[in-house]
């Protein structure tokens, strides 16, 4: 006999349905699973069988085909296990099939017959809503991400039992629902905080700066200066996330597999902090069956790279697509996916090997050589893409013993949300640009347009920098930001002048030229 089940899967950060056919034959017994099955898949004949027979229910002891279509692309993971027990089961006459038809299921199946939780089910219950389907069965400890989509049946099961019961109408099990309103009734809640950092006023204004425009930014400081300290307070000044960018964070996390057991939707912007050592495609996605990397897990939110020069070259230069583009493009033999990577990028280094190069406290130790071979470890494009450079000098003595606490994130992320309005409503109009950072050429000319004074500094510090046209774009934009948190209409000279002086890696550079 023959039985169709409905089961899901992902494709980047989306998902398409898979249907689940079984047929079941008085032949010689096998049991066979077609439709490009990974190694995991395959496997799923042992845990499927394993967990019938565990939870006394009859498995028949006939031929037994599984197909998963469309055959033309690779299943890979153990959700099958579940649309693939309950598939046999259907086809041995065990089950009632009226639930069948409008209803998807997935989930793995341990050897006992207990439901283990799974990726991607948001994405995948989206999926299910938009085809139509009724209602959608999976794991209890998956199933409260799922419940924040509207409009279809969330049902969480702790075994294949449950699922059986559910579906033969013997016993009544109620769907789980999580409004959206009541996730984002509390605020967001940052366990750092800006009134725990003494002193570092300059450096407290560029991050304020960087989060009102959503511009990237570098911290050159010597060892012990506050650099990762301040870093990590980055997400607590940015606006909280709206419902669709906590969906489509969540969507990512989801689909790699790193969302909280029990969470319901991500409401705090993301901040990923990886070594040093990380490579190419944990940083921006990659692999065999491609996944999400570091870039796109801080999608919304923070990507802090502490130590820049002591990462890859190579690993470097594969961000400027993501940077530029706000997305990861990874192309295979067979498919090309796409994972979006708009994160504002935080990063900090040491002025030199040893770390102390112009401290007025400790001698250098490095040689002119050592540090332009350090410094040359970081490629100038990359430097270009990052809008704001500022020194972090070390914290004096007076400074960390005096009892005045520094301003909260609270407050200088009230002053940050209102000069996100401001550039919300500038770019009303054009879909794709939410802040300053994400403006293009065309919009640099039409929104950062300066006066005779503004446009003599700039000149000025064009010709005796040396920068490139990617440099002065940024400092038009940077300078933007500047007015847009003075309340200004206009870009004035002493914005550009503010925003000039969030060059200093480039400053630095000439002065040793």
């Amino acid at each position: 006999m023959l039985s169709k089940i409905y089961s899901g899967a992902t494709y980047g950060i989306d998902a398409f349905i898979v249907e689940v056919e079984t047929n079941v034959e008085k032949l010689v017994p096998g049991f066979l699973v077609v439709g490009l099955p990974d190694n995991v898949v395959k496997e799923s004949r042992e845990r499927v069988t394993a967990a019938i027979k565990n939870c006394n229910l009859k498995f028949p002891i006939q031929k037994i085909t599984v197909n998963l279509a469309p055959a033309d692309i690779k299943k890979e993971g153990s959700a099958y296990d579940l649309p693939m027990a309950i598939g046999i089961l259907a086809a041995s006459e065990q089950i009632n099939p009226g639930y069948l038809e409008s209803t998807v299921m997935i989930g793995e199946l341990s050897l006992d017959g207990k439901l283990r939780g799974i990726k991607g089910a948001l994405p995948i219950t989206f999926q299910a809503k938009q085809k139509g389907f009724k209602n959608i069965i999976l794991p209890a400890d998956s199933a409260k991400e799922a419940s924040i989509v509207e409009g279809i049946n969330v049902y969480g099961f702790e075994s294949l039992y449950d699922v059986v019961e559910l579906l033969n109408e013997t016993s009544t099990f109620d769907t789980i629902y999580t409004a959206k309103e009541e996730v984002f009734s509390a605020d967001s809640h940052y366990h750092d905080d800006f009134v725990d950092v003494k002193g570092q006023e300059q450096v407290k204004r560029a991050l304020e700066v960087a989060a009102a425009g959503g511009h990237n930014i570098l911290m050159i400081g010597p060892p012990g200066s506050g650099k990762s300290l301040l870093a990590k307070r980055i997400p607590s000044i940015l606006p909280p996330l709206t419902f669709d960018e906590a969906l489509e964070t969540t969507k990512i996390h989801s689909v790699a597999g790193i969302l909280e057991k029990g969470r319901a939707l991500i409401v705090e912007r993301p901040f990923r902090n990886p070594h040093h050592t990380v490579s190419d495609a944990a940083l921006v996605g990659g692999g065999s069956f491609p996944r999400p990397g570091e870039v796109s897990y801080a999608h919304h939110g923070v990507l802090f790279l502490d130590e820049l020069p002591e990462f890859k070259r190579n690993v470097l230069e594969v961000m400027r697509q993501p940077l530029e583009d706000g997305k990861v493009t990874v192309s295979r033999s067979k498919m090309t996916l796409e994972f979006p990577a708009k994160f504002m990028l935080a990063a900090a280094m040491n002025p030199c090997p040893c770390g102390y190069y112009s401290d007025p406290t400790k001698n250098c130790t490095c040689s002119s050589v050592q540090i332009q071979k350090y410094m040359a470890r970081i490629s100038g494009p990359l430097l270009d893409r990052i809008d704001i450079h500022i020194e972090v000098p070390a914290v004096k003595y007076k400074e960390l013993s005096s009892d005045i606490k520094g301003e909260s994130s609270a407050a200088i992320r009230k002053r940050v949300q209102k000069a996100r309005l401001t550039q919300q409503d500038r770019f009303s109009r054009l879909n794709h640009i939410y802040c300053n950072a994400h403006m293009g050429t065309k919009e640099v000319r039409n929104y950062c347009a300066l006066d005779t004074a503004g446009s003599e500094l700039i000149k000025m510090a064009m010709t005796r920098l040396g920068l490139s046209a990617r440099a002065y774009d940024r400092i038009l934009k940077v300078s933007r930001t500047i007015a847009d948190l003075d309340g200004s209409e206009s870009i004035l000279s002493h914005h550009v002048s503010e925003a000039i002086q969030y060059r200093s890696l480039d400053r630095e550079l000439w002065m040793k030229n």
